[in-house]
């Protein structure tokens, strides 16, 4: 009988890596844990440079605005200004106080936590750089009957004149000095989230985007009423635009445009798409195989086509929201080593996933766009209401509220719901519960609103609307 160092080794530290370690820990496996971030990067991009500290900045970049829209409830003086020093600080002091969090889990679950890189050797057998007592690095190798990749995505910026002045995602909540001027490149939910926060926060934001539309993949209505919002709040958003070339001069960054003209900024965020971080892993020493983007490829199982080695969370891009990688791991850790005690094991449903984007507004959805609901079920109902918020009767905003419900004509059921609007995130996590458990355009009709709430609307919606897009 063959004799392993332990029962799985896990290459990343990142959400579903840490759930997996603690989890198959827990049910008396022996675990191991690599991270190149060391402790400091436990939690992963999430935690690290992803969903927490882009909330955080989110709050920040609303205080302007409520400052401002406090006047029209009898609020009277000058709104304090931004200290982006301390603002960075205690954004930081968070993070590593929950890099501890993560540490603390793994430890008290009795998983071996390893700070270096770790690659593939062969299906059982993984080899990691650790810092020597001497400040060099030393190998250190372990063999395990299972191994997980859970070493998720890492943005991508493309090969262009300049690009070596580029700013990715990761590099924004630490800039110094605050960018006055902000060139935002990118369409998708990273960069509208980051143009509406340095929006807000003080910078003179301009977005370029080469699509028809920002946030592609999203509904279609969402999409140009999200993007008119973020216009109205200040952001000056290009479509149909791109870069040529990035120079620095001594007044800040010259940016030439597709089609003529320039832009002087002070920083460039490109955020164009996340690949899966793949790079040294070693995979194609053992055969795992990849896409053609890198994404480590797996069956329902999470299993790759070396039966020792699974992969989940961001690296496989499938669905990539932190969430479903926590989701995965669960499943991956009831397959590997049986569910708790007194439990059933869990399987993975990817429909009705709910996802927010925090833009300003917020965006909340859940379930199918009009136009994907009307190819999956072809008769479909639409119910749509457009308002401003009673918050806004006051406050001189202009900002307003969009809410949307998509139903099945041949069993009513709801199968697509839309916000943006405040709080977007927070109403659609309810409904997302009611649209997994199948209900029905009935069942939000007969449930009493909470009022006065914008999230009331949903069960008030009574008729139908004619499609917002052509069928």
């Amino acid at each position: 009988m063959t004799s392993f160092d332990c029962d799985l080794f896990v290459i990343g530290g990142g959400s579903g890596g840490v759930r997996a370690a603690r989890m198959a820990a827990q049910r008396g496996a022996r675990v191991a844990l690599a991270e190149a971030g060391g402790t400091d990067g436990l939690g992963g991009t999430c935690v690290n440079v992803g969903c927490i500290p882009k909330k955080l900045y989110s709050y920040a970049a609303h205080f302007a605005e409520s400052f401002e829209e406090s006047h029209g409830f009898g609020w009277e003086g000058e709104a304090p200004r931004l200290n982006w020093a301390s603002l960075k600080a205690n954004r930081q002091r968070e993070i590593t106080r929950l890099n501890g969090i993560y540490l603390q889990l793994l430890s008290g679950a009795g998983v071996t936590v390893l700070n270096g890189y770790a690659r593939l050797l062969d299906a059982h057998t993984v080899e990691v750089d650790v810092a020597s007592v001497d400040g060099g690095i030393a190998q250190q190798r372990f063999t395990a009957k299972h191994i997980l990749i859970a070493t998720g995505g890492t943005p991508h910026v493309p090969h262009m004149t300049g690009r070596e002045h580029v700013l990715t995602s990761n590099d924004m909540f630490d800039l110094e000095p605050f960018p006055a001027r902000l060139l935002v490149v990118g369409g998708g939910y990273i960069a509208c989230e980051f143009a509406s926060i340095f929006n807000g926060l003080g910078a003179r934001v301009t977005q370029l985007y080469r699509g028809e539309q920002v946030l592609r993949g999203f509904d279609e209505e969402v999409r140009h009423f999200c993007a008119a919002e973020m216009r109205k709040a200040g952001v000056d958003l290009h479509l149909n635009a791109g870069v040529l070339a990035i120079h620095r001069t001594p007044q800040g960054l010259e940016v030439s445009l597709e089609g003529g003209g320039a832009l002087m900024v002070d920083a460039v965020l490109y955020a164009t798409g996340r690949v899966p971080n793949v790079q040294g892993l070693g995979l194609e020493r053992v055969g795992v195989a990849q896409s053609a983007q890198g994404a480590v490829l797996v069956n329902d199982d999470y299993q790759t086509n070396v039966p020792s080695i699974h992969a989940l969370g961001d690296v496989t891009a499938r669905v990539q929201l932190t969430p479903v990688a926590l989701g995965e791991a669960m499943v991956l850790v009831d397959q590997l080593f049986g569910p708790a005690a007194g439990k059933a094991a869990r399987n993975m449903s990817y429909q009705f996933i709910p996802t927010a984007v925090f833009t300003h507004p917020n965006i909340g959805t859940v379930g199918y766009t009009e136009a994907d609901a009307r190819q999956r079920f072809g008769r479909v109902t639409v119910y749509r209401s457009e308002f401003k918020a009673l918050k806004h009767t006051l406050s001189g905003s202009t900002e307003r509220t969009l809410m949307k419900l998509l139903v099945e004509d041949a069993t009513d059921r709801v199968v697509g719901l839309h916000m943006v609007g405040p709080d977007a995130g927070e109403v659609v996590q309810g409904f997302a519960v009611a649209m997994k458990a199948g209900a029905t355009k009935a069942v939000f009709d007969s449930t009493i609103g909470i009022h006065p709430t914008a999230a009331e609307e949903f069960v008030t919606m009574r008729e139908p609307v004619a499609s917002a897009i052509k069928p």
